[in-house]
């Protein structure tokens, strides 16, 4: 099944592509430097990694979890 028509995968996707692009962003700052554009959407998942990292952190954890026993 599709990760858009499956909530759970979706969550997924998103924390994967936050998670992602902040750790580009962290080793590669020049990748991440357009805030326009189709790389400007990457720049904006890098952004809300840095600023909320402690809830990313739990949300994937979470996931996780709920991935292993669920």
């Amino acid at each position: 099944m599709s990760a858009l028509f499956n909530f759970n995968s979706f969550l997924t996707v998103v924390l994967l592509v936050i998670c992602t692009c902040t750790f580009l962003k962290m080793q590669f700052p020049a990748i991440l430097e357009q805030k326009t554009g189709f790389r400007g959407f990457f720049w904006k998942a890098a952004r809300i990694g840095e600023r909320l990292s402690p809830w990313v952190a739990f949300g994937c954890f979470a996931m996780g979890i709920s991935i292993i026993f669920f």
